[in-house]
């Protein structure tokens, strides 16, 4: 079975516990205003892998993510777009005692094929784009619900979830969203930890070489005192 990737870190250490080997998967369908990749939208670009050649990529790096707690991630663009890859790759991982994370916004709707990859799948990084469905709509193009509804499934299974949100300026740093979202994770009962990820413009060189409008021109990075606000109404 064949995949379409986006490309490959070898040495990550953010996303997900211990030394990562991170898989960022071609194709999304969200067109989030900030997003820093924005040449993985394109579901047909992105160079063609097998599971076997990445599992013999991965197992190069074992004995780091197996000293450092680690394991292997994959991120995107979206994976679930992929999702009959990634559970094949997942269960080859989880043959070899690896640690599996699947980074997604969960836009998608829970399919079968969904549910059987999350069997093999020890930890989702979720990133929830917006608490509010207006708000979610005019900043990703789509409702949240599928979003919303994934991390309550996620819930109901226990299955282990980091939850993320980039915190824009004027876009989700307002302080009735950002209580809106703390009662919707102390709702669920499978949260490991939350996480604020500061918006940065580092990626909008990447609209231009593509001859889009990057819309989010004038927006500058949270401060250090926007921060620390959303932490302390998240109790981060």
């Amino acid at each position: 079975m064949n995949g379409k990737i986006h490309s490959i870190e070898t040495f990550g250490t953010v996303d997900g516990p211990g030394i990562r080997f991170v898989i960022f998967m071609q194709g999304c369908t969200l067109k989030c205003k900030y997003c820093h990749n924005r040449d993985t939208w394109n579901l047909h670009s992105g160079t063609t892998r097998t599971v076997p050649e990445l599992i013999k990529e991965i197992l190069n790096y074992k004995s780091y993510m197996d000293n450092s707690g680690g394991g292997v991630t994959v991120s995107g663009g979206e994976p679930l777009l992929q999702a009959e890859f990634v559970t094949e790759l997942f269960k080859e991982l989880k043959n070899l005692g690896i640690h599996t994370a699947l980074d997604t916004a969960g836009s998608l709707p829970i399919s079968q094929q969904i549910k059987e990859l999350l069997k093999y799948t020890d930890l989702v990084i979720l990133d929830i784009k917006h608490i509010d469905e207006k708000k979610a709509i005019h900043l990703t193009g789509f409702s949240n619900k599928n979003n919303l509804d994934f991390a309550r499934y996620l819930s109901n299974l226990k299955i282990p979830v980091w939850i993320r949100q980039v915190l824009i300026p004027k876009y989700t740093d307002d302080k009735f969203d950002l209580q809106k979202l703390k009662k919707f994770i102390d709702s669920l009962e499978n949260v490991e930890k939350v996480e604020i990820l500061p918006y940065h413009d580092l990626g909008k060189f990447k609209w231009k070489e593509l001859g889009d409008v990057y819309e989010l021109e004038n927006v500058s990075p949270p401060t250090e005192e926007d921060i620390k606000k959303a932490k302390l109404i998240l109790e981060i």
